[in-house]
C-alpha cells in the first residue's frame, strides 16, 4: 500500500513539474530553458557571483546543444547593480551583455520610485537594450515563475 501511494506521489510530482514548465516552453521563443535570478543586496561579490552563475549556466546548456534564457532581477539594495552612477560591476556589465545576449536584466520600478522619493532625483540606470525597468521586482519573479521559469537565488 505504501509503495503504491509513493508511486502516485512520484507520478504526481513528475506531472506537476511537467505542467510547471509548459508555459515558458510553449512561448516558442527558441529557448528550451528559462531561469530567473535575483539580486537584492548591494554586495559586489553577490553581483559577480550571479553574473558568473548565469554565464556558467549558459555554457552548460550550450554544451548540450540547448539554449537558456536568463533574467536577472535587481531590486531593493540590489538595484545598485544596474545604476550607472554606483554599480560596482558596471565595467563587467558592459562586456557581459555583449558576450551573453541570452541574459537580460530587470530593474525594479518600485525601488526606483522609493529612491526618487527619498533623494529627490531618479537614480540613473545603465543604458542597454538588455536592461529594462519592470513595475516591481518581486512581481517580476512571481510572474516568471507562473510562466514556468526556474528560480535561482545565488
Amino acid at each position: 500500500m505504501i509503495k503504491k501511494l509513493m508511486s502516485f506521489v512520484v507520478l504526481g510530482a513528475a506531472l506537476f513539474a511537467g505542467f510547471a514548465t509548459t508555459p515558458a516552453q510553449a512561448k516558442g521563443d527558441g529557448y528550451q530553458h528559462h531561469v530567473v535570478m535575483q539580486v537584492n543586496e548591494n554586495k559586489k561579490p553577490l553581483m559577480n557571483q550571479t553574473l558568473t552563475l548565469a554565464a556558467k549556466l549558459s555554457k552548460h546548456y550550450a554544451t548540450l546543444g540547448q539554449k537558456v534564457r536568463i533574467e536577472i532581477v535587481a531590486f531593493g539594495p540590489g538595484l545598485t547593480m544596474l545604476r550607472s552612477d554606483k554599480s560596482p560591476v558596471k565595467e563587467r556589465l558592459a562586456s557581459y551583455t555583449m558576450e551573453h545576449p541570452n541574459v537580460t536584466f530587470a530593474a525594479c520600478g518600485e525601488t526606483i520610485k522609493a529612491l526618487t522619493k527619498r533623494t529627490g532625483k531618479v537614480p540613473p540606470i545603465i543604458k542597454s537594450d538588455q536592461i529594462k525597468i519592470v513595475p516591481g521586482g518581486f512581481a517580476q519573479i512571481v510572474m516568471r515563475q507562473e510562466q514556468g521559469w526556474s528560480y535561482l537565488r545565488p
